[in-house]
């Protein structure tokens, strides 16, 4: 019927293209032509085309099925781009009016619509049924199909009841389509849409332009800062878990003055539809999300994908990383990781029914091995998806461009297999792992195997070893992952064939993120630079005897540390040390300032920008009590009762206010339990004699017989405050 037509002509007229990409072509003759087709193309590959054309060409109206509103949205926007007709098409969801939806049928009805996306719960409604039933449907196409797949990464339960609706509306031919799935996640879909007989199209998962890199979780938040300052202008998009920490972080990013915004399911839907307009029309360059953000969104020019959390899957990774350089261009792929991190997803699962915490703990076990893994990353992922990358180096992921050290690792392999092979195939990696190191638990005594002639055989290694030699035999295609009971080893032919004739195979040990994450926090203060410190206390001193104050209430000396550590070199930066305050920053900062840029410069010292990290004024609740107290004249001693404080609790909030450049005037409450002359020697002191603003000095100087700590701690709070801020 569709054998004359010309599809390149047609794919000019309507989409402007000249040439398909990849598959498409096929593809769509193979939907033009009544057939079942499914559909394997990773993200950027143009997989909505393959049911736009054939949509347009075919009498009829074909039904769109996918699964996020937005998603609808924007594929419905730029449909109506590449047609002079609005109604050429349409979506039939939960966020539309009654009135709207009677325009939908209309336009449906009447023939304009060519392409009608439904929500798969829509599609489940009696009217919708009885409304599709009339009209003639072209075939059905399935987005974001690994939606139906319990292994998949998204998986929605109304998915699998999209087939029993389909012979309910009437049958036409169907197109699943997905950006990512391992062989499991194919046969599960195709199984479940009745379509096992489905003509497959699968392209390479390989995005060459991405560059995948892993990173500990240590400072992640000033890490991003650092990189998105270096990717000014560009897009990006940050994947975090939970819906508090994308609020979080995208405020701390705009304090830092990043143009980033917020996405996440628990926004209205409103200002949700809001900020991904924004992030499409470049009215913001970093939009925080979690995952409800992006299936579908095409922006070609996204040029950073960063996790902050790492995800739950290795699917979902995949596809998030794949929004990425859709146009072909760079793409980096960040993502931070904290084994503490896969410890709080697995508690999430507690309460979950059993074989669905099973699949999750698969799923996120793939996740850790990708993650701690220092071979290629590319060849791990592309293994993942069933696809084997034969390069030995990417050159364009962390490990490949800073490889591990290898070494001779033929005997660990040989004593892996011998145990699989030994305790017949019927184990997962964490038994097979605990039986080579000599580990005694309840489930190795009751199968017996502390007795194994093999049992303890690579005690000399640790388990993070015996795991880094499974993964790699497994890329390496000695052993295979029965996937079906839950990731029990079996070996392979060319397993079988090793044990036989051994060869060298080079091991690559894995990274120990945890243990780079305590050495990176280590020693605090150990990056101070001695000479510029040296200098700002003496420039402390000249300012402090020009203005005729105390050296102290310029600034404290940790401040001075880690001004000698950071390098601020303006007021946005200086008012961001601790202790420091913009008050005190636009007071005192500019010589300070222009003393830190000439050493910078001096010294070409290339500064840890990262460290110096705006965070969001977050006055506690008790805080703001406090200071409310404070202006409303409530004796200090009420106030502290009132917030369940000790008096000395209370002292310490009033100073951490007063010390970060906040001024309280507390002499109401000071003039009802001081004398005066004890008042006027305390603040002379630390005016004219303290070299320090400490108590035990003052009290020692004072004499501890006729001056309370309390009272010190008081006119110290008062002078701070109307001398420092």
């Amino acid at each position: 019927m569709f054998e004359n037509i010309d599809l390149g002509e047609s794919l000019k007229r309507h989409f402007g293209f000249d040439t398909f990409k990849g598959n498409q072509e096929a593809i769509i003759k193979n939907v033009l032509n009544g057939n079942d087709t499914f559909v394997l193309m990773p993200t950027g590959g143009g997989k909505s085309l393959c049911y736009q054309l054939p949509a347009l060409i075919m009498p009829g109206t074909a039904i769109i099925i996918s699964p996020l509103i937005a998603l609808m949205k924007n594929q419905v926007d730029a449909m109506r781009n590449f047609s002079e007709e609005d109604g050429v098409a349409h979506f039939l969801n939960s966020s539309l009016t009654k009135t709207a939806i009677s325009l939908v049928k209309e336009d449906v009805i009447s023939g304009k619509t060519k392409l009608l996306y439904v929500a798969p719960e829509s599609l489940t409604k009696e009217e919708n049924i009885n409304f599709l039933n009339q009209i003639t449907i072209s075939f059905y196409a399935i987005d974001e199909a690994h939606c139906i797949s319990e292994w998949g990464h998204d998986f929605r339960p109304e998915y699998r009841r999209i087939r029993p609706i389909i012979n309910e509306i009437g049958l036409a031919p169907v197109i699943a389509l997905t950006a990512t799935a391992t062989p499991k996640v194919q046969h599960d879909i195709q199984k479940n849409l009745g379509m096992l007989n489905a003509t497959i199209y699968k392209s390479s998962f390989n995005r060459p332009n991405l560059f995948y890199d892993v990173r500990p979780k240590t400072s992640a938040t000033k890490e991003i800062i650092k990189i998105l300052k270096n990717y000014e202008g560009k897009s990006a998009i940050i994947y975090c878990l939970s819906r508090k920490k994308v609020e979080e972080l995208a405020e701390t990013l705009v304090v830092n003055g990043i143009k980033a915004i917020p996405y996440h399911a628990g926004m209205d839907a409103n200002a949700r539809a809001q900020n991904q307009d924004k992030f499409l029309m470049e009215d913001a360059d970093v939009v925080v999300a979690t995952i409800a953000f992006g299936m579908g969104i095409d922006k070609p020019d996204v040029r950073l994908v960063i996790h902050y959390d790492i995800p739950k899957s290795l699917e979902g990774y995949y596809q998030e990383t794949g929004r990425a350089g859709r146009d072909g261009g760079e793409g980096r792929c960040i993502a931070f990781y904290s084994y503490k991190d896969i410890v709080k997803l697995e508690k999430f699962m507690q309460g979950k029914p059993l074989a669905e915490q099973e699949i999750g703990k698969q799923l996120l076990l793939e996740t850790v091995a990708y993650a701690e893994s220092s071979i290629c990353r590319r060849k791990l992922l592309l293994h993942y998806f069933g696809e084997n990358y034969t390069t030995e180096n990417c050159e364009n992921c962390d490990n490949c461009v800073h490889p591990k050290e290898q070494f001779e690792g033929q005997n660990s392999v040989e004593k892996l297999l011998k145990i699989i092979i030994e305790v017949k195939e019927k184990f997962k990696s964490d038994h097979i792992v605990n039986i080579l190191c000599g580990t005694v638990n309840t489930a190795i005594k009751s199968y017996k195997h502390n007795e194994l002639e093999l049992f303890g055989c690579g005690d000399d290694e640790d388990e993070k070893y015996w795991n880094a030699v499974i993964r790699q035999s497994l890329v390496a295609g000695y052993l295979s992952k029965d996937i079906e009971n839950y990731g029990i080893l079996k070996i392979t032919e060319a397993g079988q064939q090793f044990l036989i004739h051994p060869e060298s195979f080079m091991i690559t040990k894995d990274h120990d993120y945890d243990n780079a994450e305590d050495e990176l926090t280590a020693g605090g203060t150990a990056a101070v630079d001695p000479v510029l410190f040296s200098m700002l206390k003496d420039l402390r001193k000249k300012v402090a005897h020009k203005k005729e104050l105390p050296p102290f209430v310029i600034f404290q000396d940790p401040s001075l540390e880690a001004m000698a550590t950071y390098y601020p070199v303006n007021i946005d930066e200086l008012q961001n040390i601790p202790g420091v305050g913009s008050g005190k920053a636009k007071r005192f900062g500019k010589e300070f300032i222009d003393i830190i840029k000439r050493h910078v410069e001096e010294n070409e010292i290339d500064r840890p920008m990262d460290m110096v990290v705006k965070t969001v004024a977050n006055k506690s609740k008790n805080k703001i009590a406090i200071i409310q107290g404070i202006d409303r004249k409530i004796p200090l001693d009420d106030l502290a009762n009132s917030k369940g404080l000790s008096m000395d609790e209370l002292l310490k909030e009033v100073e951490s206010i007063v010390y970060s450049g906040t001024k309280v005037n507390i002499d109401y409450h000071i003039d009802e339990v001081m004398d005066e002359d004890h008042r006027d020697d305390i603040f002379y002191y630390f005016k004219e004699e303290a070299e320090s603003d400490d108590i035990n000095a003052a009290l020692e100087e004072l004499g501890e017989d006729e001056y309370s700590e309390e009272e010190i701690r008081m006119i110290r709070i008062k002078f701070i405050s109307e001398v420092g801020n």
